[in-house]
């Protein structure tokens, strides 16, 4: 996708995940920085033909050029245009959020780790080009922003954390108790 879709477009393709879409075809929720420095977002559907045999052409169609051509953007927003992200209910597993833009538009990724993965791309990269935290509703902001203590890495700070709280646990447990008669 980078090579083939953002950077003829002089952009560099910073996060990208699978989303769930109505029509046929492969789905991307894709954020990309311009030269500008402009930050965008666009749903990318990936939709490979299958090449006409009966069309006499001696060009041959090889399985690379059928996916150069499969790419294209069917919606584009500007970061600077995102309103707030709604993560719907931050106490269930569901891997559907809302970006408001002028319009609300619904995107369902293929899995939470995946929402939340490109949230915290879109909030690193909102702080970082437009000096601006993203308003943010209904989401777990322990899996987004880590604390003080934690560096912003992502997943593995989250799983380390909870092998950390299991661990404890597990010593806790083994702990005799002293009875007092």
């Amino acid at each position: 996708m980078q090579r083939v879709l953002f950077r003829p477009a002089k952009q560099r393709l910073v996060e990208f995940i699978e989303i769930e879409e109505p029509s046929t075809g492969r789905h991307f929720l894709c954020v990309s920085v311009g030269k500008n420095k402009e930050v965008q977002l666009c749903i990318v559907r990936c939709q490979i033909s299958l090449p006409n045999s009966k069309s006499g052409s001696k060009k041959s169609h090889t399985k690379r050029s059928s996916i150069q051509d499969c790419y294209r953007r069917t919606e584009v927003w500007s970061l600077q245009d995102l309103i707030l992200i709604d993560g719907r209910d931050p106490d269930v597993d569901d891997p559907c959020f809302l970006l408001h833009f002028d319009k609300v538009r619904t995107v369902t990724a293929t899995s939470c780790s995946a929402k939340y993965s490109i949230v915290r791309a879109l909030g690193a990269l909102s702080d970082q080009h437009y000096q601006r935290s993203l308003n943010l509703r209904n989401f777990d902001l322990a899996y987004i922003k880590p604390t003080s203590f934690y560096s912003n890495r992502g997943d593995c700070v989250v799983l380390s954390q909870i092998c950390f709280y299991a661990f404890n646990l597990v010593c806790l447990s083994m702990c005799p108790v002293p009875l007092d008669a």
